[in-house]
């Protein structure tokens, strides 16, 4: 069995489940998820199977597109809803939208994050959750990433001294959109936290073509695999070449090709069908990966 699956986690479970419960529906050890989503939020969690499982790294590096919702007023230890309350600042009145789209847009483009203490980013081989867990605060190193489009995307609500709105970000991978709703909340003057969070496109692959486990589980009794997308979906947003059959046989054989071209890598197809993962030598590309 082999192909990508475009899966619809639920809130409640981590990515690792996900997995795990997938290997005893389809009967097979070989699968791998293409980009952690934390337990509580849901959408799309892409997953390779078989073969596509060498094309996971890939299918993390495409950009991610996710809708939420912020709200400014209180902080938490976790940096979204489920966490205890560490520091409110109460919301007295209206905000200008303008200020707070500025705000917004001053966090597009490359920034620099530092991961929540509550996350599986590993410090001296511990992972800064299990700190986290034992009360413990260590230093978090540094990560650049990359915000291509942040908006907001309703008005803005008020209750309680709190304040909500949602929002659209595409951002690439290793991005805490935790860490954005707080940073976001310290422009503004506001303690904040992320309320709610939904990926919707992740690999190329789409929220509303996404299947439960569930769904998959009824898919695979009934003896229909027609929810296994081919590998060729896992290139994401790597540019793609065609190559004659002169250069596809070069592949092949792990030789060095000439192309015009300027990506470090490439996804070259011979006709539809995804030959290899080439990256640039030099002014030569070589196979870094062959399917073929």
């Amino acid at each position: 069995m082999n192909g990508i699956i475009n899966l619809k986690k639920e809130a409640g479970m981590t990515s690792h489940d996900a997995v795990f419960k997938l290997r005893k529906i389809l009967g097979t050890k070989k699968i791998g998820h293409g980009g952690t989503l934390d337990p509580d939020v849901v959408g799309v969690l892409p997953i390779a199977v078989g073969k596509a499982t060498r094309m996971v790294e890939f299918m993390q590096d495409e950009g991610k597109v996710y809708e939420g919702e912020i709200t400014l007023g209180y902080s938490t230890t976790t940096e979204d809803a489920s966490g205890e309350v560490v520091a409110e600042t109460p919301v007295l009145s209206p905000l200008d939208e303008t200020i707070v789209d500025e705000a917004i847009a001053s966090l597009t483009g490359p920034i620099t994050q530092i991961p929540p203490m509550y996350s599986a980013v590993k410090v001296n081989g511990r992972k800064l959750y299990e700190y986290a867990r034992a009360g413990q605060e260590v230093e978090r190193p540094e990560r650049q990433v990359t915000i291509y489009q942040f908006e907001r995307t309703s008005s803005i609500s008020y209750d309680d001294h709190l304040a909500r709105f949602t929002f659209r970000v595409k951002c690439s991978k290793g991005t805490y959109i935790r860490t954005l709703s707080v940073d976001l909340g310290e422009k503004l003057g506001y303690a904040a936290h992320m309320s709610h969070l939904t990926r919707t496109s992740a690999a190329g692959l789409q929220l509303e073509d996404a299947l439960t486990l569930d769904e998959i589980a009824a898919k695979v009794e009934a003896g229909q695999l027609d929810f296994l997308h081919p590998l060729e979906i896992g290139t994401g947003d790597l540019v793609k070449v065609f190559l004659s059959p002169e250069e596809a046989t070069e592949v092949r054989f792990g030789r060095f090709i000439k192309l015009d071209q300027t990506d470090q890598e490439l996804a070259a197809f011979e006709g539809d069908t995804l030959l290899a993962i080439l990256e640039k030598r030099g002014n030569l590309y070589k196979p870094r990966k062959v399917f073929g």
